[in-house]
């Protein structure tokens, strides 16, 4: 089922069962290359989600500020993007053009993420894809600029959004993750992955 709010794509339980197990053991191919590590925020304060990613460009975040980076902290290339992965992206988007980024979230019973726009890539005119894994998070969608009012939608284990058009640079976040309410992690959390086109 597909829902639009304020512009945001939702499509509710867009993987099956089988598809998101599939897509969980890409992921831990991914961390297994590139393992998990907290980002630190410019003000010196520890992110509460911990990150990794694949493709041609990763995420970091350090005193010098948030950017792309073509490796991990540890210094080695990041993997490839995982075909599983990649074939949500066509599918939801029916576009030619891959991405070069899978940014892997992971978001404990305590992490979220404060309201943020997507905008350090060097082009808004592709979508962002986000695919939801694990618990239920709590996903909060806003304006294009800071502040109005803003709706919510519980995201949940299999869920997709496709950020495009009047939503590519709209702020969003997640306030709080629901703990236990998925058994896909045997461990609990939240896995989200989020595919951009960088270049």
């Amino acid at each position: 089922m597909k829902l639009s709010v304020k512009g945001f794509d939702i499509h509710s339980g867009f993987l099956d069962g089988a598809e998101q197990r599939a897509v969980l053991v890409a992921v831990r191919a991914v961390v297994a290359k590139a393992p998990f590590f907290r980002p630190v925020m410019p003000n010196g304060a520890l992110m509460s989600v911990r990150m990794t990613a694949a493709g041609k460009y990763g995420w970091v975040s350090d005193e010098k500020g948030y950017r792309y980076s073509q490796f991990h902290p540890a210094g080695v290339a990041w993997p490839e993007i995982p075909t599983e992965v990649l074939a949500i992206w066509r599918e939801v988007t029916g576009l030619e053009r891959q991405p070069e980024c899978c940014l892997v979230n992971y978001y404990g019973a305590e992490a979220k993420m404060g309201l943020h726009r997507d905008r350090d890539e060097a082009s808004m005119e592709w979508p962002v894809v986000s695919v939801s894994l694990g618990d239920e998070g709590l996903f909060r969608m806003g304006n294009m600029t800071r502040g109005g009012k803003t709706q919510s939608h519980w995201l949940r284990s299999g869920d997709v959004v496709v950020m495009g058009g009047e939503a590519r640079l709209a702020y969003h976040g997640i306030d709080r993750i629901r703990a236990g309410s998925s058994k896909l992690l045997p461990k609990g959390g939240r896995l989200n992955l989020t595919l951009r086109v960088v270049e």
